[in-house]
Formats: structure tokens, C-alpha cells, sequence
């Protein structure tokens, strides 16, 4: 239905309807204001924390991390197969997706929508007199909103090149229309710039559902890597690695197996509640006998990995067979609905410092970090000799290890392995097309290349 939105609709979402995501004690403990106006949105502070409960509801929507933007990821990589029809779907797994594929319209109305709540708090909150609404608060608030921002920012730049970049709240649907989008490089400073203000407002504190300054690391360590940037990927990297709140729990499957939540391995992980807050996941993932669709379900190459002890380990407990034989991912299976989304685990920050590490021609910190993970997955250390034969390995690795979450595809591109790998000849399918309802809706928006 996100087709016949324009891109001007996309961005002009307000903070009404908004909700919590209840029954979680590490989420702001308020009521939900279900329809307030903008004018007062935000004017004390339980609005202000109301609103930013909203912003942390859109960035868990089905049609952001809750499944729609996770799915690119998942179906644009080589281990996750289709078992449906829809021809949309598939173009992900065949790198030819057009501009008028729902999914990427639906994805980009979902991240405008986050930006736009979070431009609400970042510009609002500064402002609240409330004498119970202490400074150190507010920077919370804000901070925290900052951070969701930047990862949205994040996201467009990995998946479109450059955005529309829009900091302040939108409330008509002509205020943004005519802004050219920026470039990739530009985008990604906004990113840098949102992710420093956070780091200076955020408390330096351990909460694995709520933004803090550590989620802040986590994503500066991810955005460094992204940007080949690799002494401040190490450097960030680190911060949360050598930090005694977080560990590499084991086995494999203890970070997510028999209802867990918030182990010391995630950093960052967004919590539903199985009932006002659903985690969609679990219905395309479990088999019908489980009341899922397993309309995406891991290939033959994945489930042959993963199931070779030389190369799985014990992660082959992110697979399952049901009654037909058929084999289904099973790293969302809570029901109701209720599982976690994994943004941040610490497994990523050791791969992170592991590749890191290898650019900066550390290869025995690399080797080390490589090991770490692979040794939570009971498999034997490796001793690599070369740079290129480190990175090869911390490939493979972090394609096991996230499996089922949405990096390979990212990561391929990011390399300049996609080509090689996918067998993609046009370099310029590395980037998703810009949604044609947006381009219809403004003229200033340009497709990206080869489309």
C-alpha cells in the first residue's frame, strides 16, 4: 500500500498515535498518548518521554526492524532462499529489483517516518520548561534521539547512497518538497555529526534495550568500518569489548535460545512484547506446523554450513527440521511474537576489530579476536598467514555467525566482493533504486544509476 505514498508523505509523519513499547523495564515507563496534536506533543516531560517512546516504536516497526528492512538484507545475500510467489520478493535473491518494488517503498516511508519523529524530539525537547525535567534527562532524550537518527541516516547511506537529508520537524506536506538529495559521502557525515552530539549527551551506562553511550561506540565501530576508516573502527571496537559488563556468552545460541533477553552479548536489541508491540520475524520464518509461513527459509549452501561441525560448529542450532524434513531458521521462534531484533552483539565488534586489525597489519590481534568468536562457536583456532587469507576467513566467519541477520549483503558490497561473489556484472545494483512514488511526488529526487 506504501506505493501511492510520496516522498513528501514520507517524511511528514507527526508524533500522534504514538506508542510504548510496554511491558519492557527498560523502556520509559509512561502511558501512550494515542492522539495529540503536534502543537503539543512535546511540553513536559512525560511527553517528551512519550514522544521518544514513539521514536523507538517506529525504529522497531514491521516495516523497519521489525522485518521489511532486515528482509533486504537477508534475501539480498547468498544464504536465504524464497518459498513464495511474490515476484517482488525475489528480485532481492536475483539483484534486480525495480523502482516499483513495494518492499523498498515501504522501507523508505518507515525510515523518514523514524527521522522525522526523532527531528521532534531533537528540536522540541531543548525547549520543555517542566521544573521536574531535570538537564541530565533531557540529554538523554535527546541523545538517545540523535542516535536513532543517525542510524537511520546509516541505513539510507548503505542502501540508496545518498538521502534526503531533513533535521528539523516536518508538520505541512510542502515543507520538504525540492530538496536535492545529498551524497553518500554527505550522508554520512550527517551520520558522524548526530553520533557525536549523542556520545556527549549519553550516560555511560549498560542497558542492552536502551540507547547509551555504548550503543553510541557500537555504531561509530560499525560506521568506521563502513567507511574503511580503521584505526577508529579498532579504536571504538574496543571500548565495548573490553568493557566487564559485555562477554561472548556460550554456546552459540545462548544469546537468543529458551526465551532469553539482553544477555552480555547484545549491545543493542529491540524488545517486543508479542502483543501491541509484534516482532513479525517469527511468521515468515517458522513452518506451518508452528503457525509461521516459512516463506523465507535458509538454502542448501547455508544449511550445509552450518551443519558441517568444521565450519557451523554449534551454530547449526540456528536451523531446524519440522515434520516434512524441511529446514527453517529458527533465531525467531517466540510465541506470541516476542522476539528480540538484534541490532548490535559483541561478536560483531570482535569481527569488526578482527578485519580492523588486519588493514592495520595487526594480523596476531586479528587472528586473536577471529579465534575468540570462533571458539564460542566450538570450532578450532585458524593461523592464517597473509592479510588476504585473515580477511577471507573474517568473511566466512561473519557470514555464519550472522546468518540470519542482515549483513552479508551489506558487507559484500562494502568490500567490493558483491560482483565477485553474487556474480553481479553492473556495479551499479550495488545501491537499491530510489522508490518511482517518490520520484513521481518530487522532481528534485534522481534515480540512482542503472535504473
Amino acid at each position: 500500500m506504501y506505493k501511492n505514498y510520496s516522498k513528501i508523505t514520507a517524511i511528514t509523519f507527526v508524533l500522534s498515535a504514538l506508542v510504548t513499547l510496554s511491558g519492557c523495564d527498560n523502556f520509559l515507563d509512561v502511558e501512550p498518548k494515542s492522539s495529540i496534536s503536534d502543537g503539543q506533543t512535546i511540553f513536559d516531560k512525560n511527553s517528551a518521554e512519550n514522544g521518544l517512546n514513539g521514536v523507538y516504536s517506529s525504529l522497531a516497526s514491521g516495516d523497519y526492524y521489525g522485518t521489511s528492512f532486515q528482509s533486504i538484507g537477508y534475501l539480498s545475500g547468498d544464504n536465504i532462499q524464497w518459498t513464495g510467489s511474490q515476484s517482488q520478493v525475489q528480485e532481492f535473491i536475483n539483484h534486480q529489483v525495480n523502482a516499483e518494488n513495494a518492499t523498498i517503498g515501504t522501507v523508505w516511508v518507515a525510515i523518514y517516518r523514524t527521522i522525522n519523529r526523532a527531528n521532534h524530539i531533537i528540536s522540541k525537547v531543548p525547549t520543555v520548561e517542566d521544573p521536574s525535567f531535570a538537564e541530565s534527562a533531557k540529554n538523554q532524550i535527546i541523545g538517545e534521539a540523535l542516535f536513532i537518527r543517525a542510524l537511520a541516516y546509516f541505513d539510507l547511506a548503505r542502501t540508496w547512497g545518498g538521502a534526503v537529508i531533513i533535521t528539523t520537524p516536518t508538520t505541512s506536506p510542502t515543507e520538504n518538497s525540492g530538496i536535492p538529495r545529498s551524497t553518500q559521502a554527505e550522508t554520512y557525515q550527517q551520520v558522524l555529526k548526530d553520533l557525536e552530539q549523542a556520545e556527549l549527551l549519553l550516560p555511560e551506562s549498560t542497558n542492552r534495550h536502551r540507547v547509551t553511550r555504548k550503543t553510541v561506540w557500537a555504531l561509530k565501530a560499525r560506521f568506521y568500518l563502513y567507511r574503511s576508516d580503521w584505526e577508529k573502527a579498532e579504536e571504538y571496537a574496543s571500548k565495548n569489548i573490553d568493557d566487564t559488563h559485555n562477554k561472548l556468552v556460550a554456546p552459540y545460541n545462548a544469546f537468543f535460545a529458551n526465551n532469553v533477553r539482553g544477555t552480555e552479548e547484545s549491545i543493542f536489541e529491540l524488545f517486543y512484547n508479542g502483543t501491541s508491540e509484534v516482532n513479525n520475524h517469527r511468521g515468515q520464518w517458522q513452518p506451518q506446523i508452528n503457525g509461521g509461513t516459512r516463506q523465507w527459509a535458509p538454502n542448501e549452501a547455508l544449511i550445509s554450513l552450518l551443519n558441517n561441525k568444521d565450519t557451523g560448529g554449534n551454530r547449526n542450532t540456528l536451523i531446524a527440521t519440522d515434520t516434512q524434513n524441511r529446514w527453517y531458521g529458527n533465531l525467531y521462534y517466540r510465541s506470541p511474537a516476542s522476539d528480540p531484533t538484534y541490532i548490535f552483539r559483541l561478536a560483531e565488534l570482535y569481527l569488526i576489530r578482527a578485519e580492523a586489525r588486519t588493514h592495520l597489519q595487526n594480523l596476531p590481534g586479528a587472528v586473536q579476536d577471529l579465534n575468540a568468536v570462533r571458539a564460542r562457536a566450538d570450532l578450532q583456532p585458524v593461523n592464517p598467514n597473509k592479510p588476504d587469507e585473515a580477511l577471507l576467513l573474517i568473511e566466512n566467519e561473519r557470514r555464519l555467525e550472522f546468518a540470519l541477520e542482515p549483513h552479508r549483503w551489506f558487507d559484500l558490497v562494502r568490500t567490493g566482493r558483491a560482483g565477485e561473489v553474487f556474480k553481479i556484472q553492473d556495479t551499479t545494483k550495488y545501491l537499491l533504486p530510489i522508490p518511482s512514488a517518490q520520484l513521481l511526488a518530487d522532481k528534485a529526487l534522481k534515480q540512482n544509476p542503472g535504473y
